[in-house]
């Protein structure tokens, strides 16, 4: 497809990065001619210095014949003006970064009445995501499928683990409960495991089941944590901000640490359920003084990673159950997995995957629809969802007569409900929800699974 990116920051040069690795033709515009400069020797893309809100900026970059045109400036309101320019120009998509909490419950009306394909919000999609691993504090993440009918947890085997040594096979007779191991993290190797895989300690899995099977198979194992009541959040920005709406609707005591005296008195008025703090949030004595050690998770959300990962470290030293870092630079996500901090959230990567899921979905055929995506283990892996229509070339086919490439397993089929981890004799029906776990890149419909 051909796809513009206006605006280069954190998010568009990852969106650019990403994309090119799905072979778009991909244009890029940002008014700094330096960082279009530095964007342009590093990937294969043409690149326009200019204001992305300008006609004839666009119309020299060629927005009028671009498939999707996604607007990721610094401010909302010319990330918006870009979209409806370039919608007017031609663009047949477009989709805009939109950062506010004001227009956070606007979003509808954006969409719709100003023709907008999506709307993308770092933080708020940062804070939806760290709200689903304070919900279920058992697994590092989390993420769901089919509305929620089943979920894919990550967790960590531990050297005492009753999973250390064992066979997935006899594992799923053991527990006698519809979970499947679908991914294994062992050092820098990644697996799809067979019946015939070992488990580790110092593993990382991941296992989709529904959220009952998931619970019970927890419980099992005795590592199952009950919902967490007090949380800790240092760090007033827009995700502690989204992030402390959320927990305190949900009932959960929240308090959060800024050092901006004005913002604290922001959030006192917004957050009226929240208690608010006003101190340095990685003086130790500040966070004793406040109740770390009373707290059931702390989430650091600073603007600065390494104070965000100092932050966490004292935390998981002092015994907190569970610690969620933020953290923008990639290399040192590996950096905090060697110390045991596992639940790390990254905004701009949270983003650039659901503008993913929405490119590969523009490209799907009438067999298959995409319904969502997620990336494991820094990307190395896929998991994607499909809906299967009534015109597709893999029903009624038994699994194992499809010739299903290799690095891909089927994880479970949704029928009407009812969740199966299927066999080599079960098939594929019309109106299927199927989850497909895969070490491939650029699957974009059901039948990219075959040979």
């Amino acid at each position: 497809m051909n796809i513009v990116i206006i605006g280069q920051g954190k998010v568009g040069s990852t969106l650019t990065e990403y994309l090119i690795k799905e072979s778009h033709d991909i244009t890029v515009i940002d008014i700094n001619a330096k960082t279009i400069e530095n964007i342009t020797n590093s990937f294969d893309v043409m690149g326009f210095v200019g204001n992305g809100a300008s006609y004839n900026v666009q119309t020299e970059a060629g927005v009028n014949k671009a498939n999707l045109v996604i607007a990721s400036t610094p401010s909302d309101e010319v990330n918006i003006l870009c979209c409806l320019l370039a919608k007017k120009i031609g663009a047949k998509h477009t989709i805009a970064r939109v950062r506010n909490p004001e227009y956070a419950n606007q979003l509808y009306f954006l969409r719709s009445d100003l023709g907008l394909s999506m709307v993308v919000n770092p933080e708020l999609d940062a804070a939806t995501e760290i709200f689903k691993i304070i919900s279920f504090p058992s697994a590092l993440k989390l993420d769901a499928f089919s509305r929620g009918r089943v979920e894919l947890a990550e967790i960590k085997i531990d050297a005492e683990s009753e999973l250390d040594g064992q066979v997935l096979s006899q594992l799923y007779k053991k527990y006698n409960l519809k979970i499947l191991v679908c991914v294994v993290e062992r050092g820098d190797d990644v697996y799809i495991p067979g019946g015939d895989f070992v488990l580790n300690s110092g593993d990382k899995i991941y296992i989709t089941a529904s959220h009952a099977a998931l619970s019970q198979f927890f419980k099992t194992l005795g590592i199952y944590q009950h919902k967490l009541k007090k949380v800790m959040i240092v760090g007033g920005g827009r995700i502690g901000y989204y992030l402390g709406g959320l927990l305190s609707s949900s009932a959960i005591d929240v308090k959060i640490i800024e050092q901006d005296e004005k913002r604290c008195l922001e959030l006192s008025e917004l957050l009226p359920k929240c208690t608010v703090i006003c101190g340095d949030g990685t003086d130790q004595i500040v966070l004793n003084e406040e109740g770390l050690n009373e707290s059931d998770a702390i989430v650091s959300l600073t603007g600065i990673d390494e104070e965000n990962m100092v932050i966490s470290m004292y935390a998981q030293h002092r015994g907190i159950k569970k610690v969620i870092t933020k953290i923008n630079r990639q290399s040192f996500v590996g950096m905090l997995s060697t110390v045991g901090l596992d639940s790390i959230i990254s905004p701009k990567i949270i983003s650039a995957n659901r503008v993913l899921g929405y490119t590969r979905a523009m490209a799907n055929s009438e067999s298959s629809s995409l319904k969502t995506m997620y990336k494991l283990v820094d990307g190395r892996v896929e998991a994607i969802e499909f809906e299967i229509s009534e015109s597709s070339q893999v029903i009624g086919i038994p699994l194992r007569d499809l010739r299903i490439k290799k690095g891909i397993l089927i994880g479970c089929i949704i029928r009407k409900g009812q969740i199966i981890f299927p066999g080599g004799n079960d098939t594929i029906e019309k109106y299927d929800s199927v989850i497909v776990i895969t070490k491939n890149k650029g699957l974009s419909e059901i039948t990219d699974i075959i040979s």
